[in-house]
């Protein structure tokens, strides 16, 4: 952990395309992260994914293989992959209701909530309910991205893998899973990435941002 400005972190990161394969993320580092990522928001507090910590060097190259060969994922010491609920069922939102009860008391109101969502979300196609909850696990994903800076590790997002793939790797569809994005941690070759060394490049704040007064 490290007491630096947050706006520093964030320009301290980058996706790192070379890692340094002789230095591992130490256990309290990638604890950090992880309970970041189970901290963060989703909608309706359903948490509907879950994360996969692959040290397994066999697995991860398995995984680097259906990445097209990136070699963060075994030059890290640590890839995270995130895996959205293939589909909302009553039992899954049922379960999310028993996480509130336990935390929060018997409310009527509760159920009502989340009556409410299954009436909505039940009758909707699988694919758009994929899609949904893959959407909470990237939000995960960016809180996944400020923890590993604010813990000075390197990350890189990957979007660039076949899913069907890592699906058969992980065993994801017998668990009602489909994966969603990857995050190798580790940290930088210093001596051998070429983006380190080339400036951030971001949209100017008057590009992105409109203020609606």
């Amino acid at each position: 952990m490290t007491a630096k400005p947050l706006n520093d972190l964030l320009n301290w990161r980058y996706a790192t395309k070379k890692m340094d394969p002789s230095k591992a993320v130490p256990q309290e580092k990638v604890d950090a992260i992880v309970e970041a990522i189970r901290m963060s928001p989703t909608s309706s507090g359903t948490q509907p994914f879950e994360l996969f910590v692959v040290t397994n060097p066999d697995i991860r190259s398995k995984i680097a293989e259906a990445a097209g060969g990136q070699a963060q994922i075994t030059d890290g010491s640590h890839l995270l992959a995130f895996a959205a609920w293939d589909n909302y069922t009553a039992e899954r939102i049922d379960n999310v209701v028993d996480l509130n009860v336990a935390a929060r008391g018997d409310l009527p109101m509760l159920h009502a909530y989340y009556d409410n969502l299954k009436s909505n979300y039940l009758p909707r196609e699988a694919e758009v309910n994929y899609a949904h909850a893959a959407r909470q696990a990237y939000i995960a994903l960016g809180i996944a991205l400020v923890a590993a800076a604010e813990q000075e590790v390197d990350s890189t997002p990957m979007e660039g893998f076949d899913p069907d793939a890592v699906d058969k790797i992980l065993g994801l569809k017998e668990r009602g899973l489909r994966s969603v994005v990857l995050l190798p941690l580790g940290y930088r070759d210093e001596g051998s990435d070429w983006l380190l060394p080339m400036g951030k490049v971001r949209k100017s704040r008057d590009t992105i941002v409109t203020e609606v007064n």
